[in-house]
């Protein structure tokens, strides 16, 4: 339930959005000031939030700054990004708009950094999880030719990868609990597994191995990479490095996205012990509703989805599983943050908007109508205790993503590189090693 809370102006982010106390840049921003400016409309595009999330957040803010009009719009995903970017180019864009955790460095261009007395990188690093700094927080260059970090986007929440599992399923193969560990994995794979004698699947164990039927196929990949300490891209973020082998401290070396790729092959391979999944499985969120396959990794997001759909279902939601239950823990986030139009002749006062909104008491109300897990690290420390989201919350804190120049086409490569691997039509390493060479050319043309 909404909850209203007075002199909002005390919690924009809890951070430095005090007005009144700037001259120049913010001059007749503060309701508190006299001359106040013409009255003037933010046009707010997003994707996946109803009207109805932001109408009471909207009434609130128009209460201190009643001379800012903010007409919301809800857009379609599939045509999002080209009907966002046409129009940001024809000059009929947004002044705000949502952005993806993996869009910075292919639309840094078109964005406003967020001025320093509104958020500082610093501060923006003591409010948010740290993954929102490695996706939001970009290099501005001045027209100096000075170079500073600054930041571009506020995120609301942040999504990761959980395990979801089937109850009954893990019951009737004796799995106790829901694995910690991609070992503990491995082996409830191997007890829930049915085969005939024909080596056909009849009971599923998990929903791994291949990529069309598996959603989120390639952020699961990801994540795999991440925990195995692949370095997906150069320092630099020239090329991409994740086929490249990794040094140890005792002088040998490993290919970690070798390992990655071929442990998460293994469970399409027919004549791998973990063989449970192949391409003429159901799509992996439909198998899992029709009771078919027993675990998968997926969003927090799609809770709701799938109680909707099969209210009967006996599932659970458990962390993503580790390499290891001792060392330290790495999730893969998925989210999307609200950021401003280079263009925008009122960029000041949509910056005011999105730190308005983005402050303690009100991103709370926003969590609250969406059911989504916390961004804010004060948030993730309220939130722990939510029997739906705490988990989600509390793997924000250990959430990474990576570098990804197109992240698209990024997608469509890895997906190629998983498919060309499962059917056994490329090596491990040859696959490897075509991917790479094609996220760098990717790079090298941005260039």
């Amino acid at each position: 339930m909404f909850k209203k809370i007075k002199n909002r102006q005390s919690t924009l982010l809890s951070i430095l959005v005090l007005p009144v106390f700037f001259s120049g840049l913010f001059a007749g921003i503060s309701p508190c000031q006299e001359d106040k400016p013409a009255d003037l409309t933010l046009e707010f595009w997003s994707v996946y939030d109803d009207s109805d999330v932001y109408d009471n957040l909207i009434r609130e803010f128009n209460e201190e700054y009643p001379y800012i009009a903010i007409n919301y719009h809800k857009k379609d995903y599939a045509s999002y990004e080209k009907e966002l970017v046409d129009a940001l180019a024809a000059g009929r864009g947004p002044d705000i708009f949502s952005i993806h955790n993996t869009w910075l460095p292919k639309h840094q261009d078109k964005l406003a950094a967020a001025p320093s007395e509104i958020i500082t990188p610093k501060k923006f690093q003591e409010i948010f999880v740290d993954v929102a700094v490695a996706d939001f927080v970009g290099i501005e260059k001045a027209a100096d030719g000075m170079e500073a970090q600054a930041v571009y986007a506020f995120p609301f929440y942040i999504d990761t990868l959980a395990l979801y599992y089937n109850r009954d399923l893990l019951n009737s193969a004796g799995v106790v609990k829901p694995p910690a560990t991609w070992l503990e994995f491995n082996s409830a794979v191997e007890k829930i597994t049915l085969r005939d004698a024909q080596n056909n699947i009849t009971r599923v164990g998990a929903a791994l191995g291949t990529a069309k039927n598996i959603n989120r196929s390639t952020d699961i990949l990801s994540l795999l990479m991440l925990q195995n300490g692949t370095q997906m891209v150069s320092s630099d973020k020239k090329y991409a490095t994740f086929n490249q082998p990794i040094s140890q401290s005792n002088g040998e070396s490993f290919n970690a996205g070798e390992n990655a790729l071929s442990f998460y092959a293994n469970f399409a391979k027919a004549s791998k012990k973990v063989y449970t999944w192949n391409q003429y499985q159901h799509y992996s969120i439909d198998a899992f509703v029709e009771g078919k396959v027993a675990m998968m990794l997926n969003y927090a997001y799609q809770i709701p989805l799938i109680k909707a759909r099969s209210p009967h279902l006996n599932f659970g939601v458990a962390a993503v599983p580790q390499i290891s239950s001792t060392g330290p823990a790495v999730t893969y986030a998925n989210y999307w943050g609200q950021a401003v139009s280079k263009t925008s002749p009122n960029a000041i006062y949509a910056w005011t908007f999105l730190a308005w909104l983005a402050g303690k008491d009100n991103a709370q109300v926003y969590l609250e109508k969406t059911d989504r897990p916390a961004s804010r690290r004060d948030l993730v420390e309220w939130q722990k205790s939510d029997p739906g989201l705490g988990l989600f919350a509390e793997q924000a804190l250990t959430a990474r993503t990576w570098y990804q120049i197109d992240s698209a086409a990024i997608e469509t490569i890895l997906a190629n590189m998983i498919e060309n691997v499962a059917q056994n039509s490329e090596s491990i390493s040859t696959a490897l090693n075509r991917a790479s060479q094609q996220i760098t050319l990717l790079m090298t043309n941005k260039d």
